[in-house]
Order: structure tokens, then C-alpha cells, then sequence
């Protein structure tokens, strides 16, 4: 029997509980909620590094506008569902000052989080043509995404860009495109879980193929700026966040207060829709609306019955946020650089252990320290390694639910404290003793 920081028993018994014959395929909140139940009866400490949930405090400029909000009763009132005039100005402005694009405020709409806004948009995408009624993910990407879909009843298609990098892209891109069931594409840039980030050529190629073939790119924003590897952290200044949004009309860009501003309980984000893309029309709306363009459609009909608006004092804290960060006055990367001091300490820890990373380079760079990172054990599947792992109080979920081909799992910083270093490099020196590399 092997002697781990944590009964092996815990973990079977809190597993069979809940019924997970596979732990490859157990979501986010299950595998959080069998290290919760295993850390309760052991009374060891886990590693927590399963949720993807900002570990920092909010931006202060945000909470204080919140707060200015409130206390002048703007509770009491119901946000229009355009947005606050002054986000929708300043998600514009931002906009122009980190990506160096042209969005008119009109197409920058206030949404509960950025999950609101991909389900929204795929709601409009989906509707725009009867014959396009199939999205294509570039994965590895956010499980919950393929949920909402799932809960909509919509199709999709998927691939894992691993072996697509580069010039492999195109070709692999047409591959799904030439059907011509493609209403839009979607990806995370920063990459969640992987942490990859597209380059200009790759995303030079996914706009080209957007307009060639009429597509939609939906560019989720999560992870905004937060490759650390280059300064994107000054307004009106190269270098800029690299977006789709230089080589197609056709986008919607996905902005989200959580991560970046560490705004996430608030639920809110901003959709910013290219100015082409909100005034065009579809054969779909006119048939199920009786006309409408992808702008008003988005708001008037979708996210009016979805939600009447979003939270207005949250609009208000988003809007300040945004305008300090416009105006050189809130330097919000600094604030969330901590990701990836600490991506940086645990990476070298996994790695001296025998670890590797899954996703380990952007072409012919090594990939970012930030929010994720992803690591692999010679030998073990992902659902191997994530239950040898909570032996070891180490708790992370498998690349498998991100619609990753690879074997391994997802890490996140965010919860990670200062003394847990120390921590994990007692019980990975013990991993690695009990789970020899053979030398074939």
C-alpha cells in the first residue's frame, strides 16, 4: 500500500458516492466537491487547483463606482437593455486603446458575464440561417460553452488545435467550412485550459476563411492582455491584445470583468459586436422575427428575453473600470500579473518531479505563465492522474472535458497560497517516489 498524504480510501469512498465511474469526464464542481468532502474527513489541506475562479481582490475602481451607484438609488431603476451609456462609450474606447479596432458604442453591449454573451451569440449566430446550424469550437475551450449548446439543442463540431498550429490551421479550418453548416467559430485567446495563445498569422487565417466562407468568429476575451510575455498593459500603444478582429468584419468580441478586474461576482462583461456585422441582415430573422439586423436582434429580442438587462450598479463599476484603464490610470495587468508569478513556481515544481507540460509551446515559443497551465505523468491517462493526484491533496480536472485529444489535466493559480509551495514540493517528491518513470 502506498504510503500518500491522504487514505486512498477518502477518495475512492467520497468517488463512489458520487457515482463517477470515469474521472476524466467529471466536471469543474464534482471534482471540487470530492476534495472538499476528502479535505473535511483527512483533515489535510488540498491544493486546490481545479476552479477557474479569480483568487484576487476586485478592482477597487469598481467597487467604489458600485457603491456611488447604489447609494443614489440607481437600484431602484431598470437598466435600459442597450447598456449605460457610459460603458457602452468606454467598452469602445478600450476597444480602440488595447486592440487598435474601431467598434461604434452602439455594437458594445453590457451582459451578465461573458457566459451570457457567447449564449447569447449563439442564439443569433445559430438563427441567422437554417442551413448554418452547427458551431465550431477550436478547442481545447471552456466546457460549459459545449453545455449551453447541449441546453439549446444546437450542433457543434470540434477540433483540438494541437496538431493544427501554424500553417496546419487552414487547411484543418476548410476541412469544417466547406460543408457550409458552419454559422461561427469560437476560441479563447489566452486559451483556457492550455494557455496557448493564437498568433497573428493563425489569426490572419480564421479571419480570411471567416469572410471566404461567411462565418461568424466568436473571440472569447476571458484572459484579456494576459500573456505576460509582452507588455499589452499601455492604452494607445503598441503592442495590442491580438485579435480576429484585424483580418474579418465578421466578429463579436467577448470581454468579461472577471479575470482581468477580478470582477466576477458581479456578473458582468461586455459583447462588442463589429460595426458591419450589427447592421447586417439574415434570411433567419426575417423569418422569425420579422426582420431585424444581428445588432438588434442580439439585443432587442435575445438578451431582452434571456435577462431585461444587466445589473445596472455592475454596469456602472464595469464603465469606471474601463475609462481608468482608457486613461492610463489603472494598470489593470499589473494587478493580475500574480497568475503568472505563481504558473511560473508551480510549472518548475511539476516539472523537476518528472511532470511535463501538455501544451508547452506557441510555435516556436514556449507558452505563457498565467490563469492555467497544463501538465501530463509519462505512463498515466488523464483520468489516471487526477485521482493519483487527490491522493496527494492536489486537485485538478481532466484535459478530457475541454475537448483536448491529449492526456493530462488542467491546473489553475488562482487559489493557490504562498505556503502551499513548500507543500507541493514535499508531496510531488513523494509522487514521484511512489510512481517511478520507467527508463524504457
Amino acid at each position: 500500500m502506498k504510503n500518500t498524504p491522504i487514505d486512498c480510501k477518502i477518495i475512492d469512498e467520497a468517488i463512489n458516492e458520487m457515482h463517477i465511474t470515469d474521472l476524466s469526464k467529471a466536471t469543474i464542481r464534482e471534482v471540487k466537491a470530492i476534495a472538499a468532502k476528502a479535505e473535511e474527513i483527512s483533515g489535510v489541506e488540498f491544493i486546490k487547483m481545479e476552479m477557474g475562479v479569480p483568487g484576487l481582490p476586485p478592482s477597487a475602481v469598481g467597487v467604489q463606482a458600485e457603491i456611488e451607484a447604489l447609494q443614489n438609488g440607481i437600484a431602484s431603476l431598470y437598466p435600459d437593455i442597450n447598456g449605460l451609456p457610459a460603458l457602452k462609450q468606454e467598452a469602445s474606447n478600450f476597444v480602440k486603446a488595447f486592440i487598435n479596432v474601431d467598434i461604434n458604442p452602439e455594437g458594445c453591449v453590457p451582459v451578465t458575464g461573458s457566459m451570457q454573451g457567447t449564449y447569447a451569440s449563439f442564439l443569433v449566430c445559430s438563427q441567422s440561417d437554417e442551413k448554418r446550424d452547427t458551431i465550431l469550437f477550436i478547442d481545447p475551450g471552456f466546457p460549459v460553452q459545449k453545455q449551453q449548446l447541449v441546453v439549446m439543442g444546437q450542433n457543434y463540431e470540434t477540433f483540438d488545435v494541437y496538431d493544427y498550429r501554424g500553417d496546419k490551421l487552414r487547411g484543418k479550418l476548410e476541412s469544417y467550412l466547406s460543408k457550409g453548416n458552419i454559422s461561427a467559430i469560437i476560441y479563447s485567446n489566452p486559451n483556457n485550459p492550455s494557455w496557448v495563445c493564437l498568433k497573428e498569422e493563425e489569426l490572419k487565417v480564421i479571419g480570411e476563411l471567416a469572410t471566404q466562407y461567411d462565418v461568424i468568429v466568436l473571440e472569447d476575451l476571458a484572459y484579456f492582455a494576459m500573456d505576460f510575455r509582452t507588455d499589452l498593459s499601455i492604452p494607445y500603444q503598441t503592442p495590442y491584445q491580438p485579435s480576429v478582429a484585424h483580418y474579418t468584419d465578421n466578429y463579436v468580441l467577448l470581454i468579461s470583468g472577471s479575470k482581468a478586474f477580478s470582477y466576477a461576482g458581479q456578473r458582468i462583461g461586455v459583447t462588442c459586436i463589429s460595426n458591419s456585422l450589427y447592421n447586417r441582415t439574415y434570411p433567419g430573422f426575417v423569418k422569425r422575427y420579422g426582420g431585424g439586423t444581428f445588432g438588434t436582434v442580439f439585443i432587442h429580442r435575445v438578451l431582452y428575453a434571456l435577462s431585461s438587462g444587466t445589473s445596472h450598479s455592475a454596469q456602472y463599476a464595469m464603465a469606471a473600470m474601463l475609462k481608468a484603464a482608457n486613461e492610463g490610470k489603472y494598470n489593470f495587468l499589473k494587478d493580475v500579473s500574480i497568475y503568472g508569478e505563481r504558473a511560473h513556481k508551480l510549472k518548475e515544481i511539476f516539472i523537476r518531479h518528472g511532470f511535463h507540460l501538455v501544451y508547452d509551446k506557441d510555435l516556436d515559443q514556449p507558452v505563457a505563465d498565467g490563469f492555467y497551465f497544463t501538465i501530463g505523468y509519462p505512463g498515466m491517462k488523464g483520468c489516471e492522474l487526477i485521482k493519483e493526484l487527490m491522493y496527494y491533496g492536489v486537485s485538478a480536472i481532466s484535459l478530457d472535458t475541454t475537448g483536448s485529444k491529449q492526456e493530462g489535466l488542467r491546473a489553475c493559480t488562482s487559489f493557490i497560497k504562498d505556503h502551499q509551495y513548500d507543500q507541493l514540493e514535499e508531496r510531488m517528491q513523494l509522487f514521484e517516489k511512489n510512481n517511478p518513470i520507467s527508463k524504457k
